[in-house]
């Protein structure tokens, strides 16, 4: 043994160096699983430059993954790359069979109802997770989700077929063109071709914001009244959205852009009680002060909105159109000439003859 040396240092700080070595190995292999799960398709040298090493490093990870049973495909030339492709078998170390099966039922579950937050969370999952089950498993997702029958909600006209869903998402994802028949609201079909952007979300209805090539602008579609006619693309590049916050541009669209009539009105309520009573699609909200807030909503006609303003409940002041305010002054002076005519008692109370109450109800 040479003087001055410990073979036990030299062992352990072998081992250490190991350690570290495979420590970094495993998370580069959980950061390249996630990013081939991200996009569709990946350059080695785009894939090399986001993990900061080599392209013959990101091969022999590549390797690795497929030792493991990730199924990664490799394309070669100018316009090769990388895809994560459907599973032989279901990769070790993360679920297993029913495992599986339940996550997927449990996802298209919450991505069918529209839960409230995790609606649009779920699809994304259900998309990677779809995309590495062996086939055998999609079988079983596919039977207990057809021949499952949930009763969370009362029947739903508008109801989306979570399958519709995930293929908007993975066309979303990959920037693919979608093709697809669109049904109108009196039930007509038109073929539409889009650049679909985002899905966005309600408590009950799913809608895609998507730039439609025939009319040259951006666009929202009901999910549910898509019908999905493949093959879908080419790819193209993504546009510049509509919108930063596009929750709030699909709101504006189905509650304002989407009638004649058109209305802003203040609520004398804060916005968090507005908010508990007005969805997204029944207008847009926007706080004014503590104690009122802005609401931007449409309507057939300054009629109807006169009716769609007053069933809200609130105290209100008209903004905007000046033709709502006389509207509402018809609308007063026909109520007022209605109680004038209506059979009242001698002591002047708006009874009906023969009952106790103004209820009009039998005791």
């Amino acid at each position: 043994m040479t003087p001055g040396r410990n073979p036990c240092g030299q062992l352990l700080s072998s081992i250490a160096g190991r350690l570290t070595t495979m420590l970094e190995t495993s998370a580069r292999l959980l950061r390249l699983l996630s990013l081939l799960q991200a996009h569709r398709d990946w350059s080695g040298a785009d894939l090399a430059e986001r993990l900061g090493v080599t392209p013959r490093t990101v091969r022999r990870d590549v390797d690795r993954l497929r030792e493991l049973g990730y199924p990664v495909n490799a394309s070669p030339g100018t316009g090769g790359g990388y895809q994560l492709g459907a599973g032989a078998e279901l990769p070790p170390l993360l679920l297993d069979d029913d495992e599986a099966v339940a996550v997927a039922v449990g996802l298209r579950t919450a991505a069918g109802q529209g839960i409230e937050g995790i609606g649009e969370t779920s699809v994304r999952a259900l998309a990677k997770l779809e995309q590495v089950l062996p086939s055998r498993l999609r079988r079983r997702v596919g039977a207990l989700n057809a021949f499952t029958v949930p009763m969370l909600h009362g029947p739903q006209p508008s109801a989306v077929d979570p399958a519709v869903l995930t293929e908007l998402a993975h066309l979303c994802r990959d920037a693919e063109r979608l093709r697809f028949e669109y049904r109108t609201h009196e039930g007509a079909a038109t073929r539409r071709t889009v650049e679909p952007h985002r899905l966005v979300c309600t408590e009950r209805r799913w809608y895609l914001v998507a730039w439609d090539l025939d009319r040259d602008d951006w666009r929202t579609f009901r999910v549910d009244r898509i019908t999905p006619r493949p093959p879908h693309g080419p790819r193209f590049s993504p546009r510049t959205p509509p919108a930063d916050d596009l929750a709030a541009y699909v709101s504006q669209g189905v509650s304002t852009r989407a009638y004649a009539s058109h209305a802003v009105v203040r609520l004398l309520v804060p916005l968090a009680e507005a908010a508990e009573r007005i969805s997204p699609s029944a207008g847009v909200l926007e706080a004014h002060d503590e104690n009122s807030c802005t609401l931007r909503t449409g309507a057939a006609s300054l009629d109807v909105m006169v009716i769609h303003v007053m069933l809200m409940g609130f105290e209100f002041e008209v903004l905007e159109p000046a033709g709502l305010t006389e509207r509402i002054r018809t609308a007063r002076d026909r109520l007022s000439r209605a109680l004038e005519r209506s059979p009242r008692t001698r002591d002047g109370a708006g009874r009906t003859p023969g009952t106790r109450s103004g209820s009009g109800a039998a005791s």
